[in-house]
């Protein structure tokens, strides 16, 4: 798990493709590496890298076809500059939000504007993923932990501060670029929650939320 405070910026320094698969290659910039082991986890633009090989300036990591299809690791290139942060520890202070490093989607940048000394984002995530984002709740954008400001449908917005533009790879992004996007992990949880509890309503035919919402127990009542 992760909390989406981002710890350095680095850089993709080398590629190879395995079949499918993706051999990633990232300079680790001023990331501290004294702690860090073969098989222990960095989150790399949010998504959850384990280690494979330390060459000493960075790290060696396996890249699966799926999370190739699911983020935007396709646009990935020598050069391309990647948010990094470790794997939280028990005494890691929550300074985010809890983030498991498994990227949801992609979302694109409809636009970008300056507001005050703040920049705003608004971006379109995919429409399966709209139910999760609510206002004023907690969303990943390539591995950063920011707090969404209004959702209109599948598009929202977010107000960058910035100490997060200057520390985040977020400063480079524009119109069309696109992002990877992970939920709040909560969210779908309640969602999985609350699809047991009405497949139970059902099985059962009992006094379920669907029962008391269709005799008036329920909802705007006088």
């Amino acid at each position: 798990m992760f909390t989406g405070i981002i710890e350095a910026i680095g850089e993709v320094a080398a590629m190879e493709r395995r079949g499918d698969d993706l051999r990633l290659r990232i300079n680790s910039g001023a990331l501290d590496l004294a702690d860090l082991k073969l098989g222990d986890s960095v989150a790399t633009n949010g998504v959850c890298l384990t280690v494979i090989d330390l060459p000493g300036d960075g790290y060696w990591a396996d890249v699966s076809a799926e999370t190739l299809t699911c983020s935007n690791y396709d646009q990935l290139k020598v050069g391309t500059r990647c948010n990094l942060e470790k794997a939280m520890t028990p005494t890691t202070r929550l300074g985010g939000h809890l983030v498991s490093g498994h990227v949801d989607g992609v979302g694109e940048v409809l636009s970008r504007w300056d507001e005050g000394r703040s920049v705003r984002f608004r971006i379109c995530a995919p429409a399966a993923l709209a139910k999760f984002i609510a206002a004023k709740g907690s969303i990943t954008i390539n591995g950063v932990s920011l707090t969404v400001n209004n959702v209109d449908g599948s598009e929202f917005e977010l107000n960058i501060v910035p100490h997060t533009l200057q520390e985040t790879t977020l400063q480079e992004m524009r119109g069309g670029s696109r992002l990877n996007l992970e939920v709040d992990v909560i969210a779908r949880y309640l969602e999985r929650l609350l699809q047991g509890e009405q497949a139970a309503e059902k099985q059962s035919g009992g006094l379920g939320r669907d029962f008391l919402a269709a005799h008036g127990f329920l909802g705007g009542g006088a």
